[in-house]
């Protein structure tokens, strides 16, 4: 039923009159043959499901598909062209932060017709953002490196992602998991991170990272008491906002899960213990870009002819004229701790998952509050990146996707290199060339498109409750985030 109502949206995209190179084409791209022969290297087959994981610090998006075993393994992995906003999770609509958490990807979120060549709409918010209070819409992963409130590839990244999706759909899938982390789970990161006040919402995410990392298959999410639950079993009904039913998770990954959760712990300890620094809170940065497309932002130097030349870069797509970098990073140690009344405190109990009651758990907790992150935005680059930007002829960020009544924007074909001059204009609607490491001369902006509706939560799929030992929520007892969640994992 998944891959008919897919197929059924192609085929009404199929009707675009703009000719052969509009949305329809754009949307049925096929897999390029080193695609196909990466997929089948690995023991794959093209139709396999698939899932998604991003990491904001380290501007990376994974794509893992389920290989003949049955277990997920990791496919690729795309350097993510602009992301906008700090470190923490999309609280209300306006600040310009990504969302971060786990989303379900429906047939119905897929959008052939964007005024970013191709979009994936993230589904926020989910049932735990809405518990929590939190607003927003129509944030996407989608092309043309430009994001507000997104998450931007380039035009030629977002083609391969979206194939890659389309084709899990027409194998069966009914729908695909979209992980969204701060930055890799990692205990390095855990101690440099350490003082920021969303960390006790950060180990909740942890927790269905490591369901996943432990057991290479899709983390079934529920949400109740306002905090995500992962692979849990019950014969009553979860409710986001309501108290959670008993509930059991199979014995064999909930160990699993405890002992990575304990190894992490010691190993960040060992990093604080050495005085590993944090890092700030706010940096004014308002996002990242991967060092691959920074790169394409150096400024051009003269050679010993005189010649004004760019850096050679070798880029995974096309960048447009009007991307920009971030902002040279401002935070500092010590003002953070002047700036960190931009961000609320950590959740409260009701918000935050387990952590294994670990001592280094409690190390991480903070004191209870709302949770909300910066609305931080930097509309111009100082420096060596402002006059590089006037250079080259840069903007700032487009406005956010929407596409219910899309307008297609002209944009010229790639070039080999970076420069200063601008190309003869073409079309950008026409297939995305093998040529990587170009950028987009600018076009005048087309006026934002009206929003579309987000499509409704799709019900979960139900899934086999064998095999799982019998048990209880526990009862433990409230006023910390240890006593709270760590009988979890006893």
């Amino acid at each position: 039923m998944a891959s008919a109502a897919f197929a059924a949206a192609l085929l009404l995209a199929g009707c675009d009159t703009d000719g052969p190179s509009g949305p329809a084409l754009r949307s049925l791209q096929p897999l390029s043959p080193q695609m196909l022969a990466e997929i089948e290297r690995q023991n794959m087959s093209k139709e396999s499901p698939i899932l998604v994981r991003l990491f904001k610090e380290e501007s990376e998006l994974e794509v893992w598909k389920e290989d003949r075993s049955g277990r997920y393994a990791l496919l690729k992995t795309y350097p993510i062209c602009r992301w906008s906003g700090e470190l923490g999770p999309k609280v209300k609509e306006g600040d310009r932060q990504a969302p971060e958490g786990f989303y379900t990807i429906t047939p119905s979120l897929m959008n052939p017709n964007s005024s970013y060549y191709l979009a994936i709409n993230t589904g926020f918010p989910n049932a735990y953002d809405r518990a929590n209070g939190r607003t927003g819409a129509f944030l996407m992963i989608h092309g043309d490196c430009s994001s507000s409130g997104c998450y931007a590839m380039t035009d030629e990244q977002i083609a391969e992602i979206y194939a890659l999706a389309r084709e899990s759909f027409f194998g069966g899938q009914r729908s695909f998991q979209l992980q969204a982390y701060p930055f890799r789970m990692t205990p390095l990161n855990l101690a440099k991170h350490r003082n920021s006040p969303h960390m006790a919402f950060w180990r909740m995410l942890k927790q269905g990272n490591d369901h996943f990392e432990v057991t290479r298959q899709e983390p079934k999410v529920e949400v109740c008491d306002k905090h995500y639950v992962f692979d849990a079993e019950t014969k009553g009904k979860f409710s986001p906002a309501g108290a959670c039913p008993a509930y059991t998770v199979n014995q064999d990954v909930l160990a699993a899960v405890k002992e990575k959760q304990q190894r992490d712990d010691r190993q960040a300890a060992e990093y604080v213990n050495r005085g590993t620094p944090t890092v700030p809170v706010v940096t004014n940065t308002d996002g990242g870009m991967h060092p691959t497309f920074m790169a394409a932002f150096q400024k051009p130097y003269t050679d010993a002819s005189g010649i004004i030349r760019s850096p050679g870069v070798s880029l995974p797509g096309t960048i447009p004229a009007h991307a920009s970098p971030p902002a040279e990073p401002t935070g500092t140690l010590a003002d953070t701790q002047v700036r960190t009344t931009r961000v609320a405190a950590a959740p409260t109990a009701s918000q935050t998952s387990s952590s294994g009651g670990s001592w280094f758990g409690g190390l991480f907790s903070s004191s209870s509050g709302s949770e909300s992150s910066s609305s931080s935005s930097s509309n111009s680059n100082g420096g060596v990146i402002d006059r590089m930007q006037r250079m080259v002829g840069l903007r700032s960020d487009s406005e956010p996707e929407s596409a219910q009544t899309p307008k297609r924007k002209a944009t010229p074909a790639p070039k080999p290199t970076q420069t200063a001059a601008t190309p003869k204009a073409k079309p950008q609607d026409a297939a995305p060339k093998q040529n990587a490491g170009a950028i987009r001369p600018a076009t005048a902006p087309a006026a934002s498109p009206p929003q579309e509706a987000s499509a409704a939560e799709p019900e979960r799929k139900p899934t086999s409750s064998a095999g799982l030992m019998t048990g209880a929520q526990p009862t433990v007892a409230t006023g910390s985030f240890d006593s709270r969640w760590g009988g979890f994992g006893q």
